[in-house]
């Protein structure tokens, strides 16, 4: 008798479950506009819930949120962050609030031989699904865009299909810079510009260029190449 009584609990308490992470997501976004705003300008695309590519440059920890809170409801649910694990994964605070809170998926910046750190985010565009991937790896300590890394390149190049929108933030590294706990309120902008994919016969340096460049043209000139 007490099993079939835990059996049909086990429904209410899922939905309980899943209730309960969606307001946490939801109260992550709210807290993130009203301290840094998370305004949103597109002006090479326009919001859709389409597969894409979403890729910024890093300066902080708020950076993901940001953008996912500058992103509308229909496209932000199908967005998954990608995070890295040697961060995100050292705790089961940090671990909870990337993989429930934010949805991201955990890559390891520092994989085994002859392994794929970006086959969780793969799986995820093979399921029609959008990612947000930051190409510089980590965190800049100044406003100076890094050179890219060449993960969005193969990414780029197994979703031949698929749109990479480039991504600015001003500001964050202000709000949150690097080796800081407290957050300066500060207006963010998340600016989205026009999609890009690798043209034919494009190497790998060629496209991590002019990624690159397409992100520093969104900052109003205030970073050069």
């Amino acid at each position: 008798m007490g099993e079939e009584e835990d059996a049909s609990r086990r429904p209410i308490a899922s939905r309980s479950s899943s209730w309960a992470i969606a307001l946490i997501r939801r109260l992550l976004v709210l807290f993130v506009r009203i301290m840094v705003g998370a305004r949103s300008e597109w002006r090479g695309c326009t919001p859709d819930p389409r597969r894409r590519i979403y890729f910024a440059n890093h300066n902080s920890h708020v950076d993901t949120v940001a953008v996912m809170a500058a992103l509308p409801w229909p496209v932000r649910r199908l967005t998954h962050p990608v995070a890295a694990r040697d961060y995100w994964g050292t705790s089961a605070f940090r671990r909870f609030i990337a993989e429930k809170g934010l949805r991201a998926v955990l890559i390891d910046r520092k994989p085994l031989p002859d392994s794929n750190p970006l086959e969780p985010v793969e799986r995820l565009l093979e399921e029609g699904r959008s990612v947000l991937i930051f190409p510089e790896g980590t965190r800049s300590a100044s406003e100076e865009i890094a050179p890219f890394r060449s993960g969005i390149y193969r990414l780029a190049c197994r979703f031949p299909d698929v749109d990479l929108v480039p991504i600015h933030l001003d500001n964050l590294q202000r709000i949150l810079p690097k080796g800081s706990i407290l957050i300066v309120p500060i207006t963010c902008t998340a600016r989205f510009g026009k999609p890009l994919r690798v043209e034919p016969g494009e190497g790998k340096d060629a496209f991590l260029a002019r990624a690159r460049a397409a992100v520093i043209e969104l900052a109003d000139g205030k970073h050069s190449a």
